[in-house]
């Protein structure tokens, strides 16, 4: 009975919908303007015979008005084209980038409040000649709203093309593969779905290794769901559990779309089947454990705190330390330094944990210290570390760190603010006990929750010179200022020339030949010469043109090897294991059987091929005696590169498997589901 009234509202809401907009339609003029403006555009204006090319429909809504999905919720509805199309022209049905839902007055709505664009793929019969007119027309009807009114609108869409050679601009391409990069990626392998009383319960299959944020089920399928309840969404092992209220009596396979956070989704299909019971939910409002949130916390406190003893931290704080005992500041000018040196050291580890999360956020696989993962971060920090340990022996003075005018023994906020950042920044060359599991929670914490450790991290960091400003009776204790110190301050350049030591080696592993490390070489050569004749400047040395001689040498040498750097970079992608056009012609010019294999991290499928044949060691042994190149596509987060080569091959979802043999022109095409015995058949002919 509640099912049947909740039914008739929604029936009676899109009928006032309804008359609201035929009775705009009527009282308004007559005009050819529309609330989203559309724009047909193709991808090649002279698509091949016998071929294809992308159509992208373009929709671009006025400030407050929304368009709809394919099935636009309970009050909307998609768009449709009445074609008008040349002979020998067949256009596909509209694909739909990922929704958002939107609640008015009770009602779901399936909307997109921002530019989208439709693709749909045309086709062009081999029977049509080259140079022939393909110009192509019709009429598109949709449903433009507000939160206030709805609007009922057409407009005819067209596209001149012409048979022709099937070019694309790069230009093009790359706003195409936007539009692409947009649209859900099929899963692999269906779903299960089923009616309990007034529940309908689905079951997505997607790997437990994956990460989804605030998840929604979009049903595409009609009498199926009430759209406006809400969502449980859980996950038990491989299966996400979608439970919500039931409605209509729609029976047989059922279309929907997981939308598993921001812009992206995964489309499949579910069918009548048992569905397993709930698990550990993952609903809309993230859930944190807010256990491990506050373990994260205090492990970062504590493993900032004992950082202070690692060798690239412990000369900044002990020097830090020394000078505002000898500076015999007052108690408030203590506090003051304390409390900029915190403010600096939470600030930049705040900024680093900041760029980490916003880098995880766009698909790169990064951790903490995640700079020192590229050389040009390595040098520049490795010259900075020589830089201070040059300082600590004498050999020169500057206005940011030392004696006399340094930013340390000037005191105040300034010189602790920038003191208290210097030390989180060349504190992370450096591990501390506990920061890998504190800083490892960060990776399954939402991002407001994950910002407060990194945070957590800076201020275990500052304690120590937290406590000597506030703690009168421990900067009591400090030793009393005298010539010992310059010998003490001698003795901190041990730990920071080892931290420096520790950064050449790092560098000379990441870079490997020796022609890639003679540019750093120069860059670290020059920056020695430079400092040491800084010193000597202020010593009363006139030679000027030594430094700025070796100054120059420096920023060449440094910008020869960002160069080197970027050009090897390029040169891993033709010959690494990432795929890549051009890594496939670089591997197959090899002369070499080349075996490449598209995968996402959400494809079961993908993963249980992985483990049960590629990653075998007898499969392995075998192709490295065959010396096999293996290419690896990552499709997780949907690279348009790899959505075109699927496309190439008749395919628009993964995995696909392809092994090309020296001398063959074109790929076999492996099946979906592989063996040991088929890929080390293939591997020893």
């Amino acid at each position: 009975m509640k099912l049947a009234s909740e039914a008739f509202v929604t029936r009676i809401g899109r009928a006032l919908i309804a008359i609201l907009s035929a009775m705009l339609l009527l009282t308004g003029n007559a005009r050819a303007q529309t609330h989203i403006a559309p724009r047909l555009v193709a991808e090649s204006t002279t698509p091949k015979p016998g071929g294809t090319t992308t159509l992208a429909l373009t929709m671009t809504p006025e400030k407050t008005w929304h368009g709809y999905w394919v099935n636009g919720g309970d009050a909307g509805f998609g768009l449709t084209v009445d074609w008008n199309l040349p002979d020998g022209v067949t256009v596909a049905p509209f694909r739909y980038p990922v929704p958002d839902a939107l609640i008015l007055f009770g009602m779901m709505n399936h909307v997109y409040e921002h530019p989208y664009a439709l693709l749909a793929e045309l086709k062009v019969d081999s029977a049509v000649a080259p140079g022939s007119d393909l110009t192509l027309s019709g009429v598109a009807n949709w449903l433009a709203c507000t939160d206030k009114v709805c609007v009922p609108e057409k407009a005819v869409i067209s596209a001149r093309l012409k048979a022709g050679d099937g070019a694309i601009s790069g230009e093009t391409r790359a706003r195409f593969d936007g539009w692409r990069a947009l649209l859900p990626q099929p899963l692999d392998r269906q779903g299960r779905w089923e009616r309990r009383g007034d529940k309908v319960r689905f079951a997505v299959p997607l790997p437990a290794s994956v990460a989804i944020d605030t998840p929604h089920l979009f049903v595409e399928t009609q009498e199926v769901i009430d759209y406006a309840a809400p969502q449980s969404v859980s996950r038990n092992g491989d299966r996400i559990i979608v439970e919500a209220r039931a409605k209509g009596a729609s029976e047989g396979p059922v279309a929907a779309l997981l939308k598993t956070g921001d812009g992206r989704g995964l489309s499949l299909t579910l069918t009548p089947g048992a569905v397993p019971a709930a698990g550990e939910p993952i609903a809309g409002a993230r859930r944190i454990d807010m256990g491990l949130f506050w373990t994260a916390l205090g492990g970062a406190i504590l493993g900032g705190l004992i950082l202070n003893l690692m060798p690239c931290v412990f000369p900044i704080l002990s020097l830090k330390a020394l000078s505002l005992a000898r500076s015999g500041g007052d108690a408030r000018t203590a506090r003051v330094e304390a409390l900029a040196y915190t403010a600096g050291a939470i600030l930049t580890a705040l900024l680093l944990g900041g760029a980490l999360l916003a880098l995880r956020a766009a698909g790169e696989q990064v951790g903490w210290a995640f700079q020192l993962q590229h050389p040009v971060s390595v040098l520049a920090l490795l010259i900075l570390a020589l830089a201070i340990t040059l300082n600590l022996l004498g050999f020169f003075e500057l206005p940011s760190f030392g004696g006399g005018q340094a930013l340390a023994d000037r005191g105040g906020a300034a010189g602790g603010f920038w003191t208290g950042a210097l030390a989180a920044f060349v504190a992370t060359p450096c591990s501390g006990p506990l920061l890998g599991a504190a800083l490892g929670a960060t990776l399954v914490l939402p991002a407001w929750a994950a910002l407060p450790i990194f945070g957590g991290l800076g201020l275990g960091l500052a304690l120590p010179f937290l406590a000597i400003g506030f703690v009168p009776a421990l900067r009591g204790r400090l030793p009393k200022p005298g010539p010992w110190m310059d010998k003490f301050r001698r003795w901190m350049a041990l730990p920071m020339g080892l931290t420096t030591l520790a950064l050449v080696w790092l560098l000379w592993r990441q870079l490997g030949s020796g022609e890639q490390l003679i540019w750093p070489a120069v860059a670290v050569a020059m920056a020695l010469v430079a400092l040491t004749q800084y010193g000597a400047i202020q010593r009363g040395d006139r030679r000027s043109w030594l430094l700025i001689a070796s100054g120059l040498l420096f920023v060449t040498s440094l910008g020869a090897t960002v160069s080197e750097v970027a050009q090897a970079e390029r040169t891993m992608a033709g010959t690494g294991s990432t795929f890549s056009p051009d890594a496939l012609a670089n591997a197959r010019a090899t002369g070499k059987p080349v075996f490449v294999y598209f995968t996402a991290d959400w494809c079961l499928s993908c993963k249980a091929n992985e483990a049960g044949a590629i990653d075998r060691e007898a499969v392995q042994r075998a192709f490295d005696k065959a010396g096999v190149v293996t290419l690896v596509g990552d499709w997780t987060n949907g690279d348009p590169v790899i959505t075109r080569t699927l496309a190439e091959h008749g395919r628009n979802s993964v995995p696909l498997y392809l092994w090309y043999a020296p001398g063959t022109a074109k790929p076999e095409i492996l099946p979906q589901i592989l063996t040991p015995g088929m890929l080390t058949d293939l591997a020893e002919p």
